[in-house]
């Protein structure tokens, strides 16, 4: 299995890694200014921007500058911030923990919830319980993140006051100091991005429940708890692996949005922050663990879809 279907990926995931630093490099370089023009401002004069771009290696072509920092990147020094002249490991580790943990509770909470709540609503086809559940989801799946959050805090934060409207932590915040204006981060991420799965969830266990080998079980007399459980449940979640990967892979590269409407201090903020600031060090290993994370999510997707149906695991004896 491990030739089969881990090494043959390998290649197409470095691929994707690289394919994706080059593009943001790029979209980085097509943005007017610099570092140095952001750290000294509009009134600096021409010579304190020469010399402040020769002294952060600005005045080296684009592409020595790339390949100069692929070399480092590749031994493990992913450089310095070009703003606070650290390295940018830490800070972006720091971020990458903070996001980690609000993913997290997404997933463990909301996903959860997800595939149960599309599980009921396939098995209760066209009655109460599926058009409550497919009408939140359809809710989630329309409303962008942006305004759920900004409704959420309407609700929670100002007219009942239950919850923090913002995280008023710093970026140097821990989880606990984080953990009391979690609530409403989370929320979002979970209405938006669990929609997509309880509508797959749905779509997948109608499709199991009008196959044949469940029509035989029921026939031979099977009880319906263990016929769901046994027999729709594993085949209903192949479908649903990929939307499962996607989602995580967007939570753990940095909900951008979210994160910026509620001062969140993780890899979206900090994503926005160095864009701003145009610090291509810590931009550019913001992307390598994005792409990292997606390729990730999609190789343990495959898997566990491959161990999940003996077809994909026996192809040969599948003909």
């Amino acid at each position: 299995m491990l030739k089969r279907f881990v090494l043959p990926r390998l290649g197409w995931a470095l691929a994707t890694i690289l394919l994706s630093t080059v593009l943001v490099f790029a979209a980085i370089q097509a943005l007017p200014g610099d570092a140095a023009t952001q750290i000294l401002g509009q009134n600096a004069t021409p010579e304190a921007v020469a010399t402040l771009r020769k002294q952060l290696g600005l005045d080296q072509s684009p592409v020595e500058r790339f390949i100069s920092w692929l070399g480092h990147a590749l031994t493990g020094n992913f450089g310095t911030s070009l703003v606070s002249a650290r390295p940018v490991g830490p800070e972006v580790g720091h971020a990458l923990l903070n996001t980690s943990f609000l993913a997290g509770i997404t997933i463990l909470v909301g996903f959860s919830l997800a595939l149960v709540l599309g599980l009921v609503a396939g098995l209760f086809r066209d009655r109460w319980p599926d058009s409550l559940i497919s009408t939140l989801a359809l809710v989630g799946m329309s409303v962008p993140e942006f305004i759920m959050a900004t409704l959420l805090v309407l609700a929670f934060s100002i007219t009942i006051p239950i919850f923090p409207a913002v995280v008023v932590a710093g970026q140097n915040a821990t989880i606990s100091e984080l953990l009391p204006s979690m609530t409403l981060p989370s929320l979002s991420l979970m209405f938006v991005a669990s929609a997509y799965i309880v509508r797959m969830m749905r779509t997948s266990v109608i499709d199991v429940m009008e196959t044949d080998f469940v029509h035989t079980a029921r026939l031979k007399g099977i009880s319906q708890t263990r016929l769901v459980i046994k027999h729709v449940v594993p085949s209903a979640i192949l479908p649903t692996l990929n939307v499962l990967a996607m989602n995580v892979a967007w939570l753990i590269g940095g909900v951008v949005v979210v994160e910026s409407i509620f001062n969140y201090p993780g890899m979206g903020s900090l994503m926005i922050t160095s864009v701003q600031s145009r610090d291509l060090p810590t931009i550019l290993l913001i992307t390598v663990i994005g792409a990292l994370a997606f390729v990730i999510c999609n190789l343990l997707a495959d898997l566990a879809a491959t161990l999940l149906n003996p077809r994909l695991r026996y192809p040969r004896n599948s003909k």
